[in-house]
């Protein structure tokens, strides 16, 4: 997995991460049209986790540019673009 110089997952990696952990939690299928559904459920659910950690970051308009929310913004962006 690709890290920053910091050794913090990419946006795209974090992406990916999520995608592959929701996916751990859908149901098994064998059909391949329940698996494509399956890899959209557990991207939308990647995308609500999201959601939810950007509106939990405690930040103020002054404190432009906010980094973390940034990084969480650009994971948003990975995951509306992730294609299975």
């Amino acid at each position: 997995m690709e890290t920053n110089k910091k050794g913090e997952l990419t946006p795209l990696e974090k992406a990916k991460d999520l995608v592959g952990k929701m996916y751990l939690v859908t149901p098994v299928r064998h059909d391949d049209y329940l698996l494509e559904s399956d890899f959209f459920s557990a991207k939308r659910c990647a995308i609500i986790a999201v959601d939810e950690i950007i509106s939990a970051i405690d930040w103020h308009e002054f404190e432009t540019p906010n980094k973390e929310i940034e990084y969480w913004q650009k994971v948003k962006s990975e995951l509306e673009n992730y294609e299975n």
